[in-house]
């Protein structure tokens, strides 16, 4: 009877190791499936240093407007007209915008400088999902060559300021791994499309299921706790900011940060439910932290701003600037923006 047990227990552990074994090979095989399949087709699901893996396809539609042949949602970048005034748009999807490109703030922004007889163009070189370390990368690799006369650069207050001290999940180490946090905890609870495609745009639709728009803005809204006012991405969001002034200056380009605000900043009803779920008690929390941070550094810089937060505060009262449950303006969002930053900049166009 020993011997029958011995036997059937090691029946069950050669079993097992067998099992092991298969587990281990075919985990080996799906990551090396799954990566060579991102080499070709780059997916934002998976982990990249690089700012090309948001990078929108050559020629590919978005709703109706077709890329160009750099990725990039605007027209041909021609050559440079000595005439001409060239400002580079630069941000991520803020800058690339979930509008079609007729209302994109940047494509409004050239067309009223242009109606007021002024010289000017503007080249939207924005990517979704990067961050200030990608800015940078972006204007050294492509901007430069484009002989700028201006920087634009959207700054996010939503996302920059955190993508500035991005720490890697542990599941990103490995595709698969990645591959079902995204099948699990992301896709069931997306409601919109990651690229736009060659659909018809909603400008009343919301992207995002209620519980994770509001997950979303909780998860990025520690930056207006006072007691996180000195934490490192507030120090590293700027010396990427200045980073970029160094090296517009030392190449004659002039430099403007625009101020993005988030939603929660806007909108009271949401600020109140990202509160609530936080636990963050009133005494603890500054809606214009990072504004202040972010403005009192950019001033010690020497670099010039627009800080869009006092006048969308004030513009929201009456209008609705953000498109449903997304964290982006809608039209409107986008056309008060140009408005605002037009009248800031007609000034680098004429001198």
């Amino acid at each position: 009877m020993m011997m029958n047990m011995r036997s059937h227990v090691t029946k069950i552990a050669r079993l097992v190791l067998q099992g092991l074994l298969i587990l281990g090979i075919s985990f080996l095989l799906g990551e090396i499936t799954v990566r060579t399949y991102h080499y070709f087709n780059p997916l934002f699901i998976f982990f990249d240093d690089s700012y090309n893996r948001f990078r929108g396809r050559p020629f590919s539609y978005d709703w109706d407007f077709k890329l160009n042949s750099q990725g990039f949602k605007d027209t041909e970048f021609g050559q440079k007209d000595d005439d001409a005034y060239r400002i580079l748009g630069i941000g991520d999807s803020f800058a690339y915008g979930v509008v079609p490109y007729a209302y994109n703030y940047l494509t409004l922004l050239e067309s009223q400088l242009r109606e007021e007889g002024l010289r000017a163009e503007v080249f939207n070189m924005g990517i979704p999902s990067i961050g200030p370390k990608d800015y940078f990368s972006l204007l050294i690799r492509e901007g430069l060559q484009l002989r700028p006369d201006m920087v634009l650069l959207s700054f996010f207050i939503g996302n920059d300021i955190l993508e500035s001290h991005r720490d890697r999940k542990w599941y990103s180490y490995s595709y698969v791994a990645s591959l079902i946090h995204y099948m699990v905890k992301i896709r069931p609870k997306y409601e919109g499309r990651i690229i736009h495609g060659k659909n018809v745009y909603c400008d009343t639709c919301p992207t995002f299921a209620p519980e994770l728009y509001l997950q979303i803005e909780s998860d990025r809204s520690r930056i207006y706790m006072t007691a996180d006012a000195d934490t490192p991405p507030f120090d590293e969001a700027l010396d990427c900011l200045r980073q970029l002034r160094d090296v517009c200056r030392k190449n004659g380009i002039d430099l403007v940060v625009v101020l993005i605000p988030d939603e929660v900043q806007i909108n009271d009803v949401l600020q109140r439910e990202v509160r609530n779920r936080l636990s963050v008690n009133q005494s603890r929390w500054n809606i214009q932290l990072p504004n202040n941070i972010l403005t009192a550094g950019l001033k010690e810089m020497g670099v010039d701003y627009v800080d869009l937060y006092p006048h969308f505060v004030k513009e929201a009262e009456e209008n609705r600037l953000y498109k449903p449950r997304d964290t982006h303006w809608n039209i409107a969002g986008n056309q008060f923006a140009a408005d605002i930053i037009s009248n800031h900049l007609r000034g680098y166009v004429t001198k």
